[in-house]
């Protein structure tokens, strides 16, 4: 499945949630489908635990 018809399919879920179950229903669907996604991402092995956790190194700063 292309991530077109992904987006189809989440943008379908979020308007039925709030049509059907108003904005707290909207907010639910679209949380509860972000952390699917990150779930999804750390099972492929796209991303990884220290990608959230990592420090700033010194270099990185902007003064």
């Amino acid at each position: 499945m292309n991530m077109g018809v992904v987006g189809m399919v989440a943008g379908m879920a979020l308007g039925f949630a709030g049509y059907f179950g108003g904005f707290g229903a909207f907010l639910l669907v679209a949380a509860l489908g972000a952390i699917g996604f990150i779930v999804g991402r750390f099972l492929e092995g796209d991303l990884e635990p220290g990608d959230f956790f990592r420090s700033r190194e010194r270099g990185d700063r902007r003064r």
